[in-house]
């Protein structure tokens, strides 16, 4: 799925799709493999979960088979292996195929992204 909330990305638009998105919401970055069954089963989680935020987060999926200087400079162990970048900089990554709860507690955790209670006003 490529929308404008899910996209594709590699080493050579990577800066400007991720990082220097990050700066305005949080990028949420796959990097997975073709031959990786858990690569597979996390993605529709992925969609799932960032289609729900609405457009306050983003998801970047980089194919780490043809983008290997990406997956060294972030130096990833196993796929899928997923970072989330804020501000420019990596905030928090996890491995492995996930459930929804944790991929969702994930982005909270990491990134305090609720809304305002209406009692606050």
């Amino acid at each position: 799925m490529t929308t404008a909330l899910i996209f594709e990305t590699n080493e050579s638009d990577f800066e400007l799709k991720v990082l220097e998105a990050s700066r305005e919401r949080p990028v949420l970055v796959d990097f997975w493999a073709e031959w990786c069954p858990p690569c597979h089963a996390l993605t529709p989680v992925l969609e799932r979960v960032t289609v729900s935020y609405r457009g306050d987060v983003l998801l970047a999926k980089v194919e780490a088979d043809e983008n290997m200087r990406l997956a060294g400079r972030y130096q990833l162990r196993g796929f899928p292996t997923v970072i989330l970048f804020y501000r420019g900089s990596e905030v928090s990554r996890f491995s492995g195929a996930k459930p929804e709860p944790f991929v969702r507690d994930f982005i909270e955790d990491a990134l305090p992204l609720t809304e305002p209670s209406l009692d606050e006003t």
